[in-house]
């Protein structure tokens, strides 16, 4: 008699244990964190000789996934560093003229020549970052970044 409960009851909890795991809350789809409902197109960042990055701090939320071009308008040589910025997120595809790279990470990006540059990518370690123009220390060549 205890030896059919016992397997009854072991029973039960196995088959239970996938359904407690899923999550229904989550609307992502299958893709999870990549799929569409997830997605934001962020302001593009200007790289201009003597302009600002940007109109505004750009305000993200860890887990979302964001997409950002990058213009430089081939003024001057002009590039971007924020390896603090680009070790807290994780970049998912780089697109350069309809090439897309796919890396590890990266400490900056520069520009020879006027261009775009689209990154995608999800915001990870909630925290305060920069972009800036290297060798530059004005506000008008910082972009300051909050993930939340």
């Amino acid at each position: 008699m205890l030896r059919p409960l016992l397997a009854a009851t072991v029973l039960v909890s196995v088959l239970s244990v996938p359904t407690l795991a899923q999550d229904t809350d989550n609307d992502l789809g299958a893709a999870g964190l990549l799929s569409a409902p997830n997605k934001e197109d962020l302001p593009p960042i200007l790289l201009s000789a003597g302009q600002p990055l940007a109109a505004a701090p750009l305000r993200l939320k860890s887990g979302r996934y964001y997409e950002i071009e990058i213009e430089a308008d081939g003024s001057q040589e002009l590039g971007l560093a924020g390896p603090g910025f680009f070790r807290a997120i994780w970049i998912d595809e780089i697109v350069i003229e309809g090439l897309e790279i796919r890396p590890y990470g990266i400490d900056s990006v520069e520009f020879d020549e006027a261009g775009t540059m689209e990154i995608g990518f999800i915001a990870i370690k909630p925290g305060a970052y920069e972009l800036r123009v290297p060798g530059t220390t004005g506000d008008l060549q910082r972009l300051e970044i909050v993930i939340e």
